[in-house]
């Protein structure tokens, strides 16, 4: 389970994430939306141990990632597409992590098979285009064969059957019971994937609450979201992330 607690992170005078606290649940697939600014990217960075909070708390299981020697057992994570080194093939990428987290090397074979990458295992990535690119990151996620995957605009770049096939491995994966968190821009793909949605704006927690639910009568989680979010879009520059 995913837990934050009156999270606050600030980066000098600009306050990024000011108070936050919301719960993704096991067994379910919780999506996290917010503008451009809102402190999706800062919350998902403390929750990974990239960050320190200000003050309040983003646990995994109630502790913190930072506490665990062997993270990828812990939690999986997909945060930048570009993470994997350009000159090294998939296969010695994902091995060069499984040996470092005392991960069986069988498990390379076993996640470069489910996300469809076993005939490039031997390419290198810089040739590999952002859709393989996004691949590989969820092959990193799933690598430790965690019960908590996060994951950060994982469809960006993916064709029709990446989007479609992505959207089903989620699902799959919150049906084992694991807690999936899913941060896009993407409304649209959030309304057919997610079972839960949490909205921030400014850094504030705006609506925590079942898509349905959210997405009220008329059904549509766009129109929820634009009216939940109208005053929380910041254009200015240097803002939070």
């Amino acid at each position: 389970m995913i837990h934050v607690d009156q999270l606050v992170k600030r980066y000098g005078s600009t306050t990024a994430v000011a108070g936050l606290s919301f719960t993704a649940r096991p067994g379910r697939v919780t999506g996290f939306l917010g503008p451009n600014g809102a402190g999706k990217t800062t919350t998902l960075r403390v929750l990974l141990g990239l960050d320190s909070p200000t003050s309040g708390s983003a646990t995994i299981d109630g502790v913190r990632f930072g506490a665990h020697r062997r993270g990828l057992r812990h939690a999986g994570a997909l945060l930048d597409a570009q993470q994997a080194h350009p000159g090294r093939t998939a296969a010695v990428h994902l091995t060069a992590l499984a040996l470092s987290n005392g991960l069986p090397r069988r498990r390379v074979d076993e996640v470069l098979g489910e996300t469809g990458l076993s005939g490039v295992a031997g390419r290198r990535v810089g040739t590999f285009s952002l859709g393989m690119r996004q691949r590989l990151g969820v092959a990193t996620a799933l690598l430790g064969d965690p019960p908590v995957l996060i994951f950060d605009e994982p469809v960006n770049g993916m064709d029709p059957e990446g989007v479609r096939w992505a959207r089903g491995l989620f699902r799959r994966l919150a049906a084992e019971g694991r807690t999936v968190f899913l941060s896009s821009h993407l409304i649209g793909e959030m309304a057919a994937t997610a079972d839960e949605i949490v909205v921030i704006g400014q850094g504030r927690l705006l609506a925590a609450a079942p898509v349905a639910e959210l997405a009220g009568p008329g059904g549509s989680l766009e129109e929820a979201f634009f009216a939940l979010t109208a005053d929380s879009v910041d254009y200015r520059a240097g803002g939070a992330r």
